[in-house]
């Protein structure tokens, strides 16, 4: 099954984030037995031919989706062509922003998405084959990291072609005035809100946490799209741990 039919059968799919532009780092983190990468291209330094070699790098091991600096269409179609497996949007706090992410990662007639000759069709070798399965395995993930994304989420759930929800529990704490207190009762009656809605709606979750336990609790509520970790903490917290061991 590719990653798309494992998500819409609400598998558990693990995950951890890559910040670096690093192939080296992509590759063996890649070799570790994680279902699936989140590639982070909003915050760091991670441009698209830095994505594109951490996509060479990790060769297809696990699935790889690229979280764009920016909703808009060049973003989408950029990392697409590299030949990412999918797409994780920022801050998608309407279902008419859902809409229109939507339409912008689809081939028509599904959408308008632009077709050019990249790294995900083979250069052009794998052209025909690409433009049947495109629209059919590509993931579009939406983010709500926002309190209006909170207070639309009913809507948001209802646009064709989301195929999953992640939460970002720092953004939106933030949004709520709250920053970091994720334990605070209106956050977590606001992320209890999205889960409802998206379970009520058969729509996946996903959750980020810097660690696995912060995300098992989410994984327990049937979170099927989790990421714990991130790797340039995997590198620090070793260091620092073999510090500790010979002190």
């Amino acid at each position: 099954m590719n990653f798309k039919t494992r998500l819409q059968q609400n598998e558990r799919l693990i995950g951890t984030m890559l910040t670096l532009p690093s192939p080296e780092v992509a590759e063996m983190i890649s070799k570790c037995g994680y279902d699936w990468l989140f590639i982070d291209g909003e915050h760091g330094p991670l441009a698209t031919l830095d994505c594109q070699r951490l996509l060479q790098a990790i060769g297809g091991r696990c699935a790889s989706l690229i979280r764009v600096p920016q909703n808009n269409e060049a973003e989408f179609k950029k990392v697409l062509d590299i030949g990412a497996d999918g797409v994780i949007a920022p801050r998608v706090n309407t279902a008419e922003a859902a809409q229109q992410i939507v339409r912008w990662c689809k081939y028509p007639a599904d959408g308008i998405r632009g077709v050019g000759l990249g790294r995900a069709h083979g250069y052009g070798l794998d052209f025909a084959e690409t433009m049947e399965t495109a629209n059919q395995e590509t993931v579009v993930v939406v983010q709500a990291e926002d309190i209006e994304a909170v207070e639309n989420i009913e809507s948001i759930v209802q646009v064709e072609g989301i195929d999953a929800v992640f939460i970002g529990p720092y953004d939106l704490s933030a949004s709520m005035n709250k920053m970091g207190q994720l334990d605070d009762t209106e956050v977590m009656d606001a992320i209890a809100r999205v889960t409802r809605v998206c379970q009520q709606n058969k729509i996946p979750l996903g959750y980020f946490g810097v660690s696995a336990d912060s995300v098992k609790p989410y994984a327990e509520q049937g979170y099927n799209l989790i990421c714990a970790g991130v790797d340039a903490g995997f590198v620090t917290q070793g260091a620092i741990q073999i510090i500790e061991d010979l002190k």
